[in-house]
């Protein structure tokens, strides 16, 4: 049987006017700024002036990705659609696609099947400018940052400490490592530098963290761009940048509207990456979701161990969000290659490798439950090659520890496939919970990272290399200690080596330095060998997209 691609399905769907979506959350014509026929930003004001309550909110995460694919984003969007389909008022809200896995592995990233947010085309290429905007306001910080060294370096910062790079939204491993200011004096003092991916820019952070334009200017006249000669720190507040970069933000900062294939409102604002940052869409536009509807469904990058403790430990306790239920997303081919199948393989039958497997999301959920006290159901995103005996094996082991499970079928059937899903999750927000975090503020650095690794990962501790523990020293005496910790780490396996698929046991992870994002509000832990410049692959997926005479899109999956 031959199945449409996502881009061919999107481009079949009719469309509702963005203002008949916006409609369905009573949002009045004064805050919508619309961008063509199927696009709207929704001015931020909104919030301060809306007299409703919140709705529930719901996190939907997922098991450690694989190369088979989980299916996080389209259960997200499903989910939502089947909470409309049985009557609820529901908004989404995701991450917005980076440019450079688009066009590197992954390609688009706006849902798939009968599950996604249109128009996708926009949605994965540029959108309404959010990324160019952080991009630009990243790069003038750069260069406002070495004009004042050149213009007589008052704050005497030291080039061998500066610690902000330039960035762009693509794949690029050549821009890594550079040296620039060459060509005498009048061009520049030269020094070695960098550029990051705009995903993991603390500009993208700050975005997605600020609450309000007044919260955005503090948080970005705090980020640290470097070191003096005598090692104080260097903000973006002493180099006078903030006001400059805060204009070019105003209009980002709104959260964008867009809409479901069932035309259900879908918020799509901001995209962290979950491996290098903390892997949620804006504050912003979740607390504008939740705000606007009875159900607000939000989802969190990659394996619970990276996305969801980021937005339980991070964006809820910087927000003052508290979740009223969790979705993990599974899928039986992830599960097999947890349980050591052969990528090649997945669409026979093997249950000895699903059994292997299910102890990878068995510990999630336990963290969800134990650790973070939130009740939880396991989605299983079925596909057309798993067994009724592979489902049943997923099915029983998790009834056997009391694990709700539900099937879900939206990549296939829409919101009609997640209708017994959005039951139950609409059962377990009817409940109260005690939510915590893995950890307490007032704890050391090394307490929050320890706690993790254990608490969360399953681990034996953190390792710290001498050069960590310098700068844990450091950072704690320049007053950054009691920020929250955020993990750059695999996203692969609980543990900081990509080949320990499963529940892995009796290791260590080892944290080889760390670097504060003040303006974000926490301290990033490096591990293993994350890089914030991803490379393209062999054959990548920039190579199949292309647009016909007449503008249409193909290739873009």
């Amino acid at each position: 049987m031959a199945y449409l691609s996502d881009i061919e399905i999107a481009q079949c769907c009719e469309m509702k006017h963005i203002n008949e979506i916006a409609k369905k959350l009573d949002i009045s014509d004064d805050y919508i700024e619309q961008y063509g026929k199927y696009k709207a930003k929704i001015d931020y004001n909104l919030l301060n002036n809306s007299s409703r309550e919140n709705g529930k909110l719901i996190l939907v995460t997922a098991i450690n990705p694989t190369a088979a694919g989980e299916g996080k984003t389209t259960t997200t969007i499903g989910l939502a659609d089947g909470l409309s389909r049985i009557g609820k008022r529901v908004a989404v809200a995701l991450r917005e696609p980076s440019l450079g896995p688009v066009f590197g592995v992954k390609g688009g990233a706006a849902g798939g099947g009968y599950a996604q947010v249109v128009p996708m085309e926009d949605i994965n290429l540029h959108f309404t400018g959010d990324f160019h905007a952080i991009g630009a306001a990243n790069n003038l910080l750069a260069a406002m940052l070495d004009n004042h060294i050149q213009q007589g370096n008052s704050l005497g910062i030291d080039v061998k400490k500066i610690t902000w790079k330039r960035c762009v939204d693509m794949n690029d491993r050549q821009l890594r490592f550079v040296v620039d200011g060459l060509g005498g004096r009048v061009n520049g003092t030269p020094r070695e530098d960098g550029f990051d991916i705009t995903v993991a820019s603390e500009i993208m952070a700050v975005f997605c963290l600020a609450s309000s334009i007044t919260d955005l200017k503090e948080r970005l006249s705090r980020i640290v761009v470097g070191y003096t000669y005598d090692d104080k720190p260097v903000t973006a507040g002493q180099l006078k940048a903030v006001g400059a970069m805060t204009a070019l933000l105003k209009d980002a900062l709104k959260p964008n509207l867009v809409q479901t294939l069932e035309g259900t409102p879908a918020f799509v604002h901001g995209g962290p990456f979950a491996n290098i940052a903390h892997g949620c869409n804006s504050v912003i536009a979740t607390e504008m979701a939740m705000k606007l509807a009875d159900y607000a469904v939000t989802e969190a990058g990659f394996g619970a161990d990276l996305g969801a403790e980021k937005f339980l430990d991070i964006k809820c306790r910087m927000a003052g969000l508290k979740p009223d239920a969790v979705v993990m997303v599974a899928t039986v081919r992830a599960l097999k290659l947890h349980g050591g199948a052969n990528k090649t393989e997945l669409g026979n039958e093997n249950l000895s490798a699903l059994e292997k497997g299910i102890p990878n999301l068995l510990r999630h959920v336990s963290n969800i439950k134990n650790v973070y006290k939130l009740p939880c159901v396991v989605a299983v995103n079925r596909f057309p090659t798993d067994t009724d005996a592979e489902i049943d094996l997923v099915i029983d082991k998790c009834r056997e520890l009391g694990v709700n499970v539900r099937l879900s079928t939206v990549w296939a059937d829409g919101g009609r496939g997640g209708i017994e899903l959005a039951e139950e999750v609409v059962r377990l927000c009817e409940g109260d919970n005690d939510f915590s975090f893995s950890y307490e503020n007032d704890c050391s650095i090394e307490e929050k990272i320890n706690a993790i690794v254990k608490r969360v990962y399953g681990g034996d501790g953190a390792v710290f290399t001498s050069a960590a523990k310098k700068e844990v020293e450091r950072l704690t005496a320049l007053g950054y200690g009691n920020m929250p910790v955020c993990m750059a780490k695999t996203q692969y396996s609980f543990s900081d080596d990509p080949t320990k698929l499963g529940a892995p046991e009796g290791f260590t992870v080892t944290v080889r330095n760390l670097k504060v994002s003040a303006g974000a509000g926490f301290i990033v832990a490096l591990t293993g060998d994350i890089m914030t410049m991803p490379g393209l692959p062999k054959v990548p997926a920039a190579e199949k997209i292309d647009v016909d005479e007449n503008g249409k899109i193909s290739g873009l999956f």
